[in-house]
């Protein structure tokens, strides 16, 4: 019920504000279960997609956005519920991984569409980076439902990391045909399985989006650019010290000069006749 509220005060004002193009609905299943694995680009693509379903999709979402304390907390969790978004617990040893494969499993048993990003984060460039092989795959093979892969398009253009006002343009959703990984079932904790799964949707995602891909995980990515704009930090530190260290040594050896040629013309003065 909420989420169908939601559906109509969001869904509707968003498809009317950006009218988001869309390819390939009819290879999302009017009933059953499925799942939708999805390039991520934004924050918005989990509004986008359910924008444009009939269907009602559930995706997971860290579980501190449903237990703020506070008027702004109650607020939010409400928000992610009614848009058909689980908090997962990411405490544990394998934390978010084995609630969001439990999450997953639960959603598709009751014959729903359950949504998740391979990628395991959104991209930091815009381009398709390595699947995570552990949610995606463990939770198709252990269901049996079918993968249907989807590319966002542009939505990074709409709302860049780190942008809170969204720029009016219209973003694409392209819908693929469903993968079908039953002859797999059973070999759920296979490891190359796991692997040559999550790379055939990630193939097709990559096909649908028409993104470079990068044979390299988004999060290791995350890392060398977090690295590197604190080296960068650093660099620029230091230099600033060593150019106001440069300033100061200028500045002494002026005045010492200006200081010797002052004692210069005094002696110059007392030797003139």
């Amino acid at each position: 019920m909420l989420y169908g509220a939601m559906k109509v005060t969001i869904g509707g004002p968003l498809k009317l504000a950006f009218r988001p193009w869309v390819e390939g609905l009819e290879n999302v299943p009017a009933e059953g279960p499925a799942i939708l694995a999805s390039n991520h680009l934004s924050f918005s693509d989990s509004f986008f997609l359910p924008a444009v379903l009939d269907r009602k999709v559930t995706f997971i979402a860290k579980a501190e956005y449903f237990t703020t304390p506070g008027v702004k907390g109650r607020l939010t969790a409400a928000f992610f519920k009614g848009v058909g978004q689980l908090p997962v617990d990411r405490s544990g040893a394998r934390g978010a991984g084995e609630a969001a494969i439990r999450s997953g499993i639960e959603v598709l048993e009751r014959g729903e569409l359950f949504g998740i990003y391979p990628e395991g984060t959104r991209s930091p460039d815009g381009r398709l980076y390595r699947g995570k092989p552990g949610g995606l795959a463990r939770v198709a093979l252990a269901t049996g439902a079918p993968v249907i892969p989807v590319a966002m398009i542009d939505t990074e253009k709409i709302q860049p990391p780190g942008k809170v006002v969204p720029k009016l343009m219209r973003p694409g959703i392209r819908i693929g045909r469903p993968l079908d990984f039953r002859r797999y079932q059973g070999m759920e904790h296979d490891r190359f399985v796991l692997r040559a799964v999550t790379d055939e949707v990630m193939y097709e995602i990559m096909k649908l989006s028409g993104q470079e891909y990068v044979d390299m995980y988004a999060t290791a990515m995350k890392r060398q650019l977090a690295e590197a704009a604190k080296a960068e930090k650093e660099a620029g530190k230091t230099a600033k010290a060593a150019l106001a260290r440069a300033d100061r040594e200028h500045a002494e050896k002026l005045r010492a000069a200006m200081e010797q040629a002052e004692r210069d013309r005094t002696e110059q003065r007392r030797t003139d006749p």
